[in-house]
């Protein structure tokens, strides 16, 4: 899962970012409204964590600003301003639910999972393949119903694969599903943790194959 978020405090951002990074969730950041709303032309995000106060303006102004573009990415608020006039506000405005600070990761990955469960497009969240099934919300695998431990970001190159089966998925689409778009990228890091994760399908009798299209992407079939 991709999301964005939008938070002026960069500390804490960072923490809700390796907070969520655990949880197999790629986060981009930004502090201010203008890049965010660049950021949603130029990415496809599963949801997006909206503060209010930012240095260039009140975060509620966005949602309007975003479900006029025909985008209904689920939008949750974090922020201090937590008296029920100000959450009635940014309901009636379009978020999807509104969550006061402090909170817990914990709460925040159930409220994200309720959003989820909300979108016809991410209804159905876990992914079958092979012998495989994939809840990339639980960032989980297992194999015949035997769980089987991968690296997160093996796990997420996993799910994105498994998305697409039978189909050749870019190389940039892969990176988009592992790393921020903050993140230096090394040249062969991909190929890399596809080498891993290949081994660790045979080695667990996945019943996949991933193989690779030279200068194009990779593509997973069922066997």
């Amino acid at each position: 899962m991709r999301i964005l978020l939008i938070e002026d405090e960069r500390e804490l951002a960072e923490a809700l970012s390796a907070a969520l990074g655990k949880h197999g969730i790629v986060t981009d950041h930004t502090m201010h409204l203008a890049d965010a709303v660049e950021l949603t032309r130029q990415n496809l995000y599963d949801a997006i964590l909206l503060d209010r106060r930012l240095p260039d303006g009140e975060g509620l102004s966005f949602i309007p600003e975003l479900r006029r573009t025909g985008k209904d990415t689920p939008i949750i608020v974090l922020t201090a301003r937590n008296e029920p006039k100000e959450r009635i506000e940014g309901l009636d405005l379009g978020a999807d639910d509104y969550l006061g600070k402090p909170f817990l990761v914990e709460e925040l990955m159930a409220r994200l999972r309720a959003v989820l469960r909300r979108s016809p497009e991410l209804a159905e969240l876990k992914i079958t393949a092979g012998r495989m099934v994939i809840d990339p919300l639980h960032l989980s695998v297992t194999v015949d119903a035997v769980p089987l431990d991968l690296p997160r970001r093996e796990l997420l190159v996993l799910a994105a694969l498994a998305r697409r089966k039978e189909k050749t998925v870019l190389r940039s689409t892969l990176e988009a599903a592992v790393y921020n778009y903050e993140e230096e990228i090394q040249s062969n890091a991909l190929d890399a943790h596809i080498s891993r994760l290949r081994k660790r399908l045979i080695d667990a009798g996945a019943g996949v194959a991933i193989h690779n299209i030279r200068g194009v992407g990779y593509l997973m079939k069922e066997e």
